[in-house]
């Protein structure tokens, strides 16, 4: 469920910053909006996927024992 909020989140995000940027007088306060919505998205989403690093050392560990 939470994958879903996060997806959710960079999609009303991006659609957000669009309208803001397509209209003839740019709001910049729902362009900034938009723009953080999208960016706590793609963060939650980040926040998820395991650190590269992390993997390899876990391998080294696993390979040494």
């Amino acid at each position: 469920m939470s994958r879903v909020i996060n997806y959710i989140l960079v999609l009303i995000g991006a659609i957000v910053a669009i309208y803001a940027q397509a209209g003839e007088t740019q709001n910049q306060y729902v362009l900034i909006g938009g723009i953080m919505v999208l960016m706590l998205g793609i963060y939650r989403i980040s926040r998820g996927i395991p650190s590269k690093k992390n993997q390899e050392d876990d391998h080294q560990n696993n390979a040494d024992s």
